[in-house]
């Protein structure tokens, strides 16, 4: 069994990085690529249930989640494009879950989970016969 340092230099020169620091960094942003990739998996997963569009709350979680991993990674990297695109779009998440926290304070409603999206797409629909 190779040891955790040969592991660990052999994924270095897979990444092209020159240390286990810069190692751990690329790792961080693949991490952050995989949860913000997660909430176009979850949108679709809900939507194909819904047979409808539908952007459940989830979707905005792990757009934060995953664009702060990815911004923490590109002001690592200190990449102004990628720190650009991931704070703006942070905005807009942030922005997007305090609307349906908002609206869900003002109307007594608990916070939405992505079963109350799918039971409201069903609610939209026309009645089918």
């Amino acid at each position: 069994m190779e040891s955790l340092n040969d592991v660990l230099d052999w994924l270095q020169g897979a990444m092209n990085v020159r240390s286990h620091g810069e190692l751990i960094w690329v790792l961080v942003g693949f991490i952050g690529q995989a949860l913000f990739s997660m909430r176009f998996l979850i949108q679709w997963f809900v939507s194909e249930k819904a047979k409808e569009s539908v952007v459940p709350v989830a979707f905005w979680y792990f757009s934060i989640f995953g664009g702060v991993t990815l911004l923490t990674y590109a002001i690592w990297r200190r990449d102004p494009v990628i720190i650009a695109g991931q704070a703006g779009g942070l905005l807009i998440y942030a922005r997007n879950l305090w609307f349906i926290h908002k609206k869900r304070a003002r109307d007594g409603e608990m916070v939405p989970t992505d079963a109350d999206a799918e039971r409201l797409a069903r609610e939209a629909e026309p009645e089918r016969k």
